[in-house]
């Protein structure tokens, strides 16, 4: 079954006073552009979960987002008190220089830069281990989310593809109309010149020229495509890629129809396969 590119995924626990939340986004996208966003004491991680995302999401537009809130109802903050003393100091004569009142100066020094600070923190082989395994939780999620909207993606494409073949076997009944259409308006504008023709040179150059607008070998290519397109829908993803190139060839045959039609419902058919070739290409792009 195939993926769409289109994914959620959640995972979120705790461990030691502390909740983890790991959030994963995903769109669609030529290759793989992840982008991580984490908090400063899970720096050190975000080579391991960025190898972890990619071995489950593969490609696509990957946002990956962590976030952690204590439990605990104090955050410990450590006051540099040599520091804020030294700032009191400079403000209280800062004050009295400029004859200004010496009021909350106190609440001031708590703002300044490194008068606060949070307490180093070391990541123990547990908190690692709890953060992979939640960061693999989320990328799950996100790939079974996937999964699940690639059920409409595989149904659509399989729909527009029968439409075209249907489309396709509607083309012989007009192959034969097309060729004596053809022949008579040559014959027309040969008679307006009020010229005599040898008919037997007139013949061959005829069947000449018919054999230029024969699209046998376009209804046959086209068929293979078709048929290579649907072949590949039922292996698995990753095949959006492949299923693009062949959406392409399908084009091209189409196009090449078009241009031989000489005949006005065979260029309203090419117009009808060219409309559900365009909805294929859409799918293909959220397609992994």
């Amino acid at each position: 079954m195939i993926k769409s590119m289109t994914g959620y995924g959640k995972a979120t626990n705790l461990q030691e006073g502390k909740k983890v939340s790991v959030e994963i986004k995903t769109l669609n996208s030529k290759g793989l552009d992840l982008y991580v966003k984490l908090p400063q004491e899970y720096k050190s991680l975000e080579m391991e979960i960025r190898k972890s995302i990619t071995q489950v999401l593969d490609r696509g537009k990957i946002e990956v987002s962590i976030s952690v809130e204590n439990e605990e109802s104090a955050v410990a903050n450590h006051i540099n008190l040599p520091l804020a003393k030294a700032y009191i100091q400079e403000l209280s004569l800062l004050a009295k220089e400029s004859g200004l009142a010496n009021q909350d100066i106190l609440a001031t020094v708590i703002r300044l830069p490194e008068v606060l600070s949070a307490p180093a923190h070391t990541i123990s082989e547990s908190e690692v281990a709890f953060v992979n395994n939640l960061v693999a939780e989320a990328a799950t999620a996100t790939d079974h989310f996937r999964i699940q909207e690639g059920v409409p993606l595989h149904k659509d494409m399989q729909q527009q593809i029968a439409a075209i073949r249907d489309l396709l076997a509607q083309v012989p009944p007009f192959e034969q109309e097309r060729m004596v259409q053809v022949k008579e308006r040559i014959r027309k504008s040969l008679a307006e010149l009020k010229e005599s023709i040898d008919e037997n040179r007139f013949e061959q150059e005829l069947i000449f020229y018919l054999e230029k607008l024969d699209i046998s070998e376009e209804k046959q290519r086209l068929t293979n495509h078709l048929n290579y397109f649907d072949e590949t829908l039922q292996a698995g993803s990753p095949i959006g890629k492949k299923l693009g190139f062949i959406a392409q060839e399908i084009g091209r045959e189409i196009n090449t129809l078009g241009s031989k039609a000489q005949h006005i419902e065979l260029q309203k058919i090419v117009v009808h396969m060219k409309d559900h070739l365009e909805k294929i290409k859409e799918q293909v792009l959220n397609t992994l």
